[in-house]
């Protein structure tokens, strides 16, 4: 049985992109072997099972989200694992043949791991998402790039990481290389999926027809309202082609951060106040979300850095052409088309591809051709994946 550490999400109704890779991945991994999800209950000091409503939590994939990130531990929840503590119930969760890792995990995750990994009879692996808080920490948020380097070094504990894209991956180990740090564990690229086969079949079939040339044509981009997300450039781009006469309307989704993504939201408020054809819808759920896609033109991204580029991937699978970033792990979700890539993600060049597009409409039908012609990889796919991998890591030392 694996192990699935969960302890974050299944305590939070945010819908982050950590948050929806590690739903999908409890989702598909739980149909191809048998897995236990735990959490380590702060209350009761130790490593358990979830219970039923912990599970549904973490099973919840399709919802529209909550505007906070932080877990929630309902009252009742935090006396009874008083309780457990007052009688001395230590660790109430079986042993595993591994341990999984998904979540980028707390200081206290990480002080409690040396229990949970005695259990563990097999390999122990950490999902590595980003090295953002490392890369641009101007862009993200103090705490999490104070905390950031010892979580670096905490990956070191494990057997195995396996990181979300190559770039990911190169990152971690150039950390790893820099630091003069040569006992590690094996590091490996299993690329993140972007939905069940069930849901890219369905999209194949639905979502693919372009909107009407007829219509207003509407930009959707999708992303948490953040610093690195970049979308203070986006904005004015879109300024400075309304200024042009250029009629667009743009459609923004996602949750924003309080700290690194205020300043965007101000300017949101500012266009809109000034009667600019701009909508924010905050976090939507999934059939909201399909049918955002489905409406629109084409998609812009301006992400200056990801780990692995999610919102690109989505946008092509619905048969959407993306304007993003070509560098990076967003670079290597759009290698393969239906993109316009830039160097720079600047409002200058999000200006010029935007306008480029936006006046002629057979160059983003061409890119869109392209995107309707691309596979994708499936969850189901990437858990035969983890656990090929999983069943021949052999443990450290031995």
């Amino acid at each position: 049985m694996i192990l699935f550490e969960a302890s974050h999400t299944s305590h939070t109704q945010a819908q982050t992109g950590v948050q929806r890779v590690v739903r999908s991945m409890y989702e598909a991994l739980c149909q191809r072997e048998s897995i236990n999800p735990i959490c380590h209950d702060p209350h009761q000091g130790a490593w358990r099972s979830l219970q039923v409503w912990e599970k549904e939590n973490l099973s919840n994939t399709t919802g529209a989200g909550s505007a906070h990130r932080s877990a929630h531990w309902p009252l009742t929840v935090r006396l009874a694992g008083y309780a457990r503590q007052l009688f001395n119930a230590r660790f109430s969760c079986p042993e595993g043949s591994a341990l999984l890792a998904p979540e980028i995990f707390s200081a206290k995750i990480a002080r409690a791991y040396p229990t949970l990994f005695n259990q563990i009879r097999g390999p122990r692996v950490a999902i590595f998402h980003d090295a953002i808080a490392l890369k641009v920490p101007e862009f993200t948020p103090p705490k999490t790039v104070a905390r950031f380097p010892a979580y670096l070094h905490e990956l070191l504990a494990f057997d195995g990481i396996a990181a979300v894209s190559e770039d990911s991956r190169q990152s971690l180990l150039d950390y790893w290389h820099w630091l003069g740090i040569r006992d590690i564990p094996q590091v490996v690229t299993i690329t993140n999926a972007i939905g069940t086969e069930k849901q890219l079949s369905s999209l194949r079939e639905t979502c693919n027809a372009p909107a009407s040339a007829s219509a207003v044509p509407t930009i959707l981009s999708v992303g948490s309202i953040e610093g690195r997300k970049n979308h203070l450039a986006l904005l004015d781009a879109c300024e400075q082609l309304w200024a042009q006469d250029i009629r667009f309307e743009l459609r923004l989704i996602g949750l924003a951060h309080p700290q690194t993504g205020r300043g965007a939201l101000e300017k949101i408020r500012s266009l809109q106040t000034a009667g600019r054809p701009i909508r924010y819808d905050g976090p939507v759920d999934d059939a909201t979300l399909m049918a955002a896609y489905a409406a629109c033109t084409f998609t812009v991204y301006p992400s200056l850095m990801e780990g692995f580029g999610l919102p690109v991937q989505e946008s092509l699978a619905h048969g959407k052409p993306c304007i993003c970033s070509g560098r990076g792990a967003i670079g290597e979700s759009a290698a393969e088309g239906g993109c316009f890539t830039l160097d720079r993600v600047d409002a200058a060049s999000l200006t010029q591809a935007i306008g480029l597009w936006l006046n002629s409409p057979a160059l983003s039908a061409e890119a869109a051709e392209a995107a309707r012609k691309r596979d994708f990889k499936t969850w189901q796919v990437f858990a035969d994946e983890l656990i090929c991998w999983l069943r021949e890591l052999p443990r450290r030392g031995s």
